[in-house]
């Protein structure tokens, strides 16, 4: 029996003027279609005390489609997708608030507020370096990698500098990397952005900070602008251009590091950190979010499944402190950087400490 993995590969395309205005109105319709689903289920909770489906809401697409001809012009499916979303958003809400969080209400989408749609089954077609889609043509992309499996559906995404992006996700087979008997424990921190078991330490590039000043003067060239002026517009493409330029920066370094990891050793173990509690901390929360550990880890755990190669997440209590030699327990301040152990005299780095003891808690989990 095969096993197959859902993966999403992204493509960057380059609509014509023609094409490029079509895209925006889908997005509006959609975006249009999203608030009056919204807008009939709040209704008929307020008024009726009565909860629609999504079932419901895509039955009246039809009499929707006869009031307003332009939703006409976009794909039945694109439609019914916008819907969805508002069903996922209500899903959203409760599951929170079952779980004692205090979340916001799904809200309507306000122009420019809706960058991307999708067609779930049916509407598209790939051939060459061109993606046709219904009701708006074929777009030329740039296929720097051949599509791999069966296509399940297609999403195309507008970014805030607007770059139009095309996403498939497909069912692939995993292609595994040969065994190998190496297993490696990994300290994250934002002294280096990571330690491993085996005393390496991986640099923190800083990416936000490298690029803090630029940034912070094209928002003070932003909020000297008027509101609705095309140079506000301009102004905040070019803010909205650093931003993606540190992301994409930070996304290309993670994917890479955790590549060079997961091609060597077949045993990874990480922290089970909990990121949004220790962004609580506001001398540090800049430098945690910069540093990005969650993506890092969902990368690597997702790139050593598709390898055949195994990742685990250990508690992080007491990592930094019990002694990887003895067991013994050493508190120690965030300040200091050296583990010292009164019991067996041994002394080394901090982080190298804790990434060994990551490794002992991530075998131990696997029986090993």
């Amino acid at each position: 029996m095969l096993l197959f993995m859902r993966k999403t590969m992204k493509y960057r395309m380059y609509p014509t003027k023609h094409q490029q205005y079509l895209l925006d109105d889908t997005l509006d319709i959609c975006r249009q279609v999203y608030n009056q689903t919204l807008a009939h289920r709040k209704e008929a909770w307020e008024q009726r005390q009565d909860t629609l489906s999504l079932y419901e809401t895509n039955a009246m697409l039809t009499q929707w489609k006869q009031e307003h001809p332009p939703l006409a012009t976009v794909h039945s499916q694109v439609l019914q997708n916008a819907q969805e979303r508002v069903d996922l958003a209500y899903k959203a809400f409760f599951r929170r608030v079952k779980a004692g969080d205090t979340p916001g209400f799904p809200r309507f989408r306000g122009p420019g507020r809706y960058d991307s749609f999708t067609f779930k089954q049916s509407g598209f077609r790939v051939q060459d370096s061109l993606v046709s889609l219904s009701k708006i043509g074929s777009i030329r992309m740039v296929l720097h990698r051949p599509i791999e499996g069966t296509i399940k559906t297609v999403t195309v995404r507008r970014t805030p500098t607007g770059k139009w992006y095309v996403c498939f996700s497909v069912d692939v087979e995993p292609l595994r990397l040969p065994a190998s008997a190496l297993a490696v424990g990994v300290d994250v921190g934002l002294s280096h952005f990571a330690t491993l078991s085996t005393g390496e330490h991986i640099a923190n590039p800083r990416f936000f900070r490298t690029d803090e000043h630029a940034l912070a003067k094209a928002q003070r060239r932003l909020a000297k602008e008027a509101k609705g002026t095309p140079e506000r517009r301009k102004c905040r493409k070019v803010v909205a251009h650093i931003h993606e330029r540190i992301a994409n920066r930070r996304y290309d370094f993670c994917h890479q590091t955790a590549r060079k990891m997961v091609n060597t050793y077949g045993v990874l173990a990480f922290e089970a950190l909990q990121i949004p509690n220790m962004m609580q901390n506001h001398c540090l929360a800049k430098s945690i979010a910069d540093v990005a550990w969650g993506q890092f880890v969902r990368i690597a755990t997702d790139k050593a499944a598709c390898a055949g190669r195994i990742a685990v997440q250990v508690p992080p209590a007491y990592t930094s402190q019990d002694c990887s030699r003895c067991g013994h327990r050493v508190p120690k301040k965030l300040s200091e950087r050296v583990h010292q152990c009164p019991v067996c005299t041994l002394s080394m780095d901090r982080d190298h400490n804790a990434a060994l003891n990551i490794l002992r808690c991530g075998l131990a989990s696997l029986g090993v």
